[in-house]
């Protein structure tokens, strides 16, 4: 892979990247105040749950499809695969914050030059999934889809990490400890999104995720947008 390849990949990935991930927990701050994420191991083993019966299942099999199709011009798949996103939001949090952080990536977008301003277009003309943004923004690279996934899921993971770290709360060697654990998780993950080729195999079904995601849109007080 060439250098400028891993470079962008590494500030896709960057919690610094202002597309507002920060400020989105994904449900674990609803875990947390539930009892079923209070404490390091518990958080931990939440968030290695999340990586495989989501991540891992829904946001990388979509991303892999997509930059197949932004790098082959298939305007019609990118169509269908962002709509199949958008459907899939089991709560209006998670929605909210796919479309939010998917606009904010196209906004980034549109002041470097890893994508065209007809892709960048194409994609604004619906209502931009993070997922596919992002897709377009890897595709440009020119990396390949393997190295692509691996640093979304980094990104996730140390995003998720940093919300465990403040939720909880934990100190920052735990919040290591735990980023330490999804990091082995991660290549597994990205394989079997890798594996998953078509449509009938890519699913999203983590209920316990969509309970607490709703619960966590009345909770009482709250850190995070999701």
């Amino acid at each position: 892979m060439l250098d400028s390849s891993l470079l962008q990949l590494m500030w896709l990935a960057s919690p610094a990247l202002p597309i507002g991930g920060f400020s989105y927990s994904e449900g674990l701050e609803a875990a947390v105040d539930s009892g079923r994420a209070d404490d390091e191991a518990k958080a931990a083993h939440w968030l290695v749950d999340q990586l495989h019966l989501s991540v891992a299942r829904s946001e990388l099999p979509v991303i892999a499809q997509a930059i197949a199709a932004w790098r082959a011009g298939d305007a019609p798949r990118i169509a269908a695969l962002n709509t199949w996103v958008l459907h899939t939001r089991e709560s209006s949090e998670l929605r909210a914050q796919t479309e939010q952080m998917g606009k904010s990536l196209l906004d980034w977008l549109r002041n470097h030059t890893t994508a065209t301003p007809a892709q960048i277009a194409q994609l604004a003309t619906q209502q931009p999934s993070y997922p596919l943004a992002y897709a377009l923004a890897a595709s440009a690279t020119q990396a390949p889809v393997r190295e692509c996934l691996l640093a979304y899921a980094f990104g996730w993971a140390e995003n998720q990490t940093q919300a465990a770290i403040k939720a909880v709360p934990l100190g920052q060697s735990a919040g290591q400890r735990i980023l330490s654990q999804l990091t082995a998780e991660i290549p597994a993950a990205v394989d079997h999104a890798l594996a998953v080729e078509g449509d009938d195999t890519r699913q999203s079904f983590a209920p316990m995720l969509a309970i607490q995601s709703s619960r966590h849109e009345v909770q009482y007080s709250r850190l995070f947008r999701s």
